[in-house]
C-alpha cells in the first residue's frame, strides 16, 4: 500500500522522461507540476497572511480588554475570525506539504536507482515495460548533462576532486538561488513586516543551510530542488507585484494596520508577548506592595524566665522548680 504511493509519482516521472529522453528534465517537469499544484495554496496562504494581518488593530483592542480572561479572548479572537473569513493556520499548509513531497521524491528516486545482488540498478516503482525502467535496469550510472544523478555531490568529492567541484557547485548553485528567493520575502516583509528583523534573517539563511544539507542526499534529488527554486522565484515575483504594488494594494493596508497595532501596543504598555506581561505584572505587583499602609501590631515576645499565661486548668497549676513534689503519706 505504501509502495502505491510512490508509483503515481515514478509513473509521471517515466511518462515525462518518453517525451523529453533526459533525467534531468523529467525531474525538472516534476517539480513543476508539484508548483502548480501548490501555488493556489500560496497565493492564498499568502493572501491570508495578509489579511491576519489587517486584523491586528481589533486584535490588539481584544487582547487589551479580555487579557485577564484568557477563554473569553479565545472566543472572541473566534468569532472575529469567522466574521472575516480568515483561518490562521492557511499560512500553515504550503509548509506542511514540503516534508511529504520530499519524502516522495527521495524514496522515488532511490526506487530508480536501487541495486540489484550484481550491483547493476533494478528499479522500482515503474513498470518494467517504460522507458524509464529500460533505459535503467542493468546499468550502473543514471548520466544527464555529464552529470551522475545517482552520486551524492559529497561522494564525488572524495573520489574525484576536480569532478567533485562541479557536483559541489550545484549545490552552491542551489544555496544562492534560495539566497534570493528568500531576499524577495524579505523585500516583502520590509513593506508589511510581521516578524522580528532576527526571525527574518533566520528565515532568510536557514534556507541556505538546507541547501548544503542536500550535498548528503542523491544529484538527481538536487536538481528536483534546484528547478523547484527556479520556479519558486517567478512565483514570489508575481506573488509581490499582486498583493504588494500600489497603495490600494493589500500588502499596504496590512502595513498601515501593523503600524496601528504598534502604536495600540505602547500605549496600552507593551504587554504583548509573554516575558513583557509577565514583566508588567511583577511591576505592577511591586507597585501595590509599596501603596500598602503597614501594620502597627508587633508581636510580643515574652519575657524571659517568666511563665507565659494560659487558660483553663493549666493557669492555675504551678510551676515546677526542682524535684517534683511528693505527697505526704505519713499519718498524723
Amino acid at each position: 500500500m505504501i509502495a502505491g504511493l510512490f508509483e503515481y509519482p515514478a509513473a509521471l516521472l517515466a511518462w515525462f522522461y518518453s517525451i523529453t529522453h533526459n533525467y534531468i528534465l523529467a525531474i525538472s517537469l516534476i517539480a513543476l507540476v508539484v508548483m502548480v499544484i501548490t501555488a493556489p495554496l500560496v497565493l492564498k496562504s499568502t493572501k491570508g497572511m495578509l489579511e491576519m494581518q489587517k486584523l491586528q488593530p481589533e486584535m490588539k483592542r481584544l487582547q487589551n480588554q479580555y487579557r485577564g480572561d484568557r477563554q473569553k479572548l479565545n472566543e472572541e479572537m473566534m468569532k472575529l475570525y469567522q466574521e472575516h473569513k480568515v483561518n490562521p493556520m492557511a499560512s500553515c499548509f504550503p509548509l506542511l506539504l514540503q516534508m511529504p513531497v520530499f519524502i516522495v521524491m527521495f524514496q522515488v528516486l532511490h526506487g530508480l536507482t536501487n541495486t540489484g545482488p550484481d550491483g547493476t540498478f533494478a528499479p522500482k516503482f515503474v513498470s518494467e515495460s517504460s522507458e524509464l525502467y529500460q533505459s535503467l535496469v542493468g546499468k550502473t550510472e543514471m548520466m544527464a548533462w555529464g552529470l551522475d544523478l545517482s552520486k551524492r555531490p559529497y561522494s564525488m568529492m572524495s573520489e574525484s576532486f576536480v569532478e567533485g567541484l562541479i557536483y559541489v557547485g550545484l549545490v552552491v548553485a542551489l544555496g544562492a538561488l534560495y539566497f534570493v528567493q528568500q531576499r524577495m520575502v524579505a523585500s516583502r516583509a520590509a513593506v508589511s513586516p510581521t516578524v522580528s528583523p532576527t526571525q527574518q534573517k533566520l528565515m532568510q539563511y536557514l534556507p541556505v543551510a538546507f541547501a548544503v544539507f542536500m550535498g548528503f542526499y542523491l544529484t538527481g534529488l538536487v536538481i528536483y530542488y534546484f528547478a523547484q527554486a527556479v520556479f519558486r522565484i517567478g512565483l514570489n515575483w508575481y506573488i509581490t507585484h499582486r498583493f504588494y504594488k500600489g497603495e490600494e494594494s493589500l500588502g499596504r493596508q496590512a502595513q498601515q494596520a501593523s503600524e496601528k497595532a504598534r502604536e495600540l501596543h505602547k500605549e496600552s504598555g507593551g504587554g504583548g508577548g509573554l516575558f513583557s506581561q509577565a514583566k508588567k505584572q511583577a511591576q505592577e505587583a511591586k507597585a501595590a506592595q509599596a501603596t500598602k499602609q503597614p501594620t502597627t501590631s508587633k508581636r510580643v515576645t515574652p519575657p524571659k524566665n517568666k511563665p507565659t499565661p494560659t487558660s483553663g486548668k493549666s493557669a492555675a497549676r504551678p510551676p515546677s522548680s526542682g524535684k517534683a513534689a511528693r505527697p505526704d503519706t505519713k499519718k498524723k
